[in-house]
């Protein structure tokens, strides 16, 4: 995977709500890169991959699991954030797959990953960030954050959301019915 300098964000902790919204800002900026010709698409394109990949993982390692022992999120809510990362991969791959950035299917590929990314964002900070802010206190939700941002730097710093890793994802996610085979 290319290298890029384009900065992810090295947050240590946190109230796990804020750094879950960083996080979104930075996909939002992310897919403004890709959708901008004038834009290095490609390190763009790498860079949201690796963001991607390493905070849906701390998500399902971290705070699903735990906003639902809190009561905060129901397992269908939990189940259906990690169907969307699952899509959100799916749309990811697409764009990782193609060669050029310069092309009608990367045009395409990208209106459909911000189509599937922006869903999901919306989504999760009102059916899943919200009740969080009601139902888990402050020092949990700083605790998360703290669990949440360890896991999703370490991931980025081995590199996560290589090609062969979001094809893993994906299949994995077959497998797992969490998306149409």
């Amino acid at each position: 995977m290319t290298s890029t300098s384009i900065d992810l964000g090295r947050p240590v902790s946190g109230d796990v709500i804020d750094l879950i919204l960083d996080d979104h800002r930075r996909f939002e900026s992310l897919l403004r890169d890709l959708r901008d010709a004038s834009s290095d698409r490609d390190a763009a394109r790498h860079a949201f991959a690796r963001l991607h990949v390493a905070h849906a993982l701390a998500e399902e390692e971290f705070v699903y699991p735990q906003l639902r022992r809190k009561g905060a999120v129901g397992e269908r809510e939990a189940e259906h954030g990690e169907e969307e990362h699952a899509e959100g991969n799916e749309a990811l791959l697409a764009v990782l797959e193609l060669k050029g950035t310069d092309t009608q299917a990367f045009q395409d590929a990208v209106e459909e990953l911000a189509r599937v990314v922006n869903h999901h964002l919306t989504e999760e900070e009102l059916t899943i960030l919200n009740p969080a802010r009601d139902e888990v206190g402050d020092r949990v939700r700083a605790e998360l954050g703290e669990q949440f941002a360890k896991e999703r730097n370490r991931l980025i710093d081995e590199g996560c959301g290589t090609l062969t890793q979001v094809r893993g994802l994906v299949a994995q996610a077959t497998r797992a019915g969490l998306l149409e085979g």
